[in-house]
């Protein structure tokens, strides 16, 4: 079968041109065919040595958990003090739309049954929030504080995000004679007490961030669970900061945070704030949690909101979560644990509920 491509040449083998020129490879050809060459040895040395580092590389504690340390994550010893002074110690969480309000009153219960000795206060928005939700809010004993939002200092800022700048007069509160202060993000419930919190000698403390992406587990923090020594002056210096500072602009406050405290911060164990993405990334770190756990954060699944972040009526909560749930199977058992703390809210706060319902503005 290749008897007929007997006298075809290959290029290298061309005959003379019709003058006699013997033919020669353009110096132009040759120079790509070698750079060619070159980028496809030096791309095969990268590749080689990026493999190599990938199965010789350490790899991190947490991705690699292993359940050996099995002690307390606070001393019990420690834990025998004072409860703290409800004028001088307080929990506090923020209501800037509506569709938070019965998340705000499910994690005011949890914090009741935990038993916090801690002033709670609910900052809101006048100008965002409706009397309705601002009652069903704080049906489970938070005290309302309107604050004046702070608008972001410019663009680029995630559509959700766009008014946690207002978290920032969380350091404000030294005027109302508050000296400690751990806020806690709606989105949260609380599975024990962590009034030992409350006794940290530090002025700034959080629990690290965790990404399901490449990131994993970082230095930075997650600013939903914060522990705070209020201070009027160290805000004023914040505020004047925030158009000037660099940091992303999409992650808002955090963001800020990060770089307003990163090197001072005292970082907490993820006990004070388990992130669903924990769950996601390392499902035994996870289970490991679950005896420690202070307070869930609900970051990647919201049994309370349907659509884009869209409020679900106080009917229809139960069936809302059990879609969420069904959307997002892994998190099924935290759900769960979100819809029974909102049946007891449900059970405990009825009267106060339907009251507040009722409301038309």
């Amino acid at each position: 079968m290749f008897r007929r491509y007997k006298d075809y040449l290959p290029l290298s083998l061309l005959p003379d041109d019709e003058e006699g020129t013997p033919y020669r490879p353009q110096k132009t050809d040759m120079r790509r065919r070698l750079l060619t060459r070159g980028l496809v040895l030096v791309s095969v040395v990268v590749n080689l040595y990026f493999v190599y580092s990938s199965f010789t590389a350490w790899p991190a504690p947490l991705d690699d958990y292993q359940s050996l340390n099995t002690h307390p994550v606070v001393e019990e010893k420690a834990l025998s003090f004072k409860p703290p002074n409800p004028r001088d110690n307080a929990v506090v969480t923020g209501l800037y739309t509506d569709a938070f309000a019965t998340a705000v009153a499910t994690l005011g219960h949890t914090l009741n049954v935990a038993n916090s000795s801690a002033s709670r206060l609910l900052f809101y928005l006048p100008d965002k929030i409706s009397k309705r939700a601002l009652c069903i809010a704080s049906v489970s004993g938070w005290d309302p504080i309107p604050i004046e939002r702070i608008a972001p200092p410019f663009s680029g800022v995630h559509r959700h995000f766009l008014d946690q700048y207002s978290k920032l007069h969380l350091w404000t509160l030294d005027q109302r004679g508050y000296e400690s202060v751990v806020y806690v993000d709606a989105d949260a419930l609380v599975r024990r007490n962590f009034d030992e919190l409350f006794r940290l000698p530090f002025t700034f403390g959080a629990v690290p961030d965790v990404y399901t992406t490449a990131q994993g587990y970082v230095t930075s923090f997650n600013a939903g669970v914060m522990f705070l020594r209020p201070d009027t002056e160290l805000y004023n210096d914040m505020v004047a900061k925030i158009a000037t500072a660099r940091y992303p602009a999409e992650q808002a406050e955090q963001a800020f945070l990060n770089l307003y405290f990163g090197a001072e911060v005292l970082r907490l164990p993820y006990a004070y704030n388990a992130n669903l993405a924990i769950k996601k990334r390392t499902p035994a770190l996870w289970d490991a949690l679950q005896d420690e756990m202070r307070i869930m954060h609900f970051t990647m699944a919201k049994p309370f909101l349907q659509g884009d972040y869209a409020e679900v009526p106080l009917n229809q909560l139960e069936r809302n979560a059990e879609k969420v749930a069904r959307k997002k199977p892994a998190f099924k058992r935290e759900i769960v644990e979100w819809l029974e703390a909102w049946h007891e809210t449900r059970r405990v706060y009825r009267s106060k509920l339907d009251k507040c319902n009722a409301l038309t503005e």
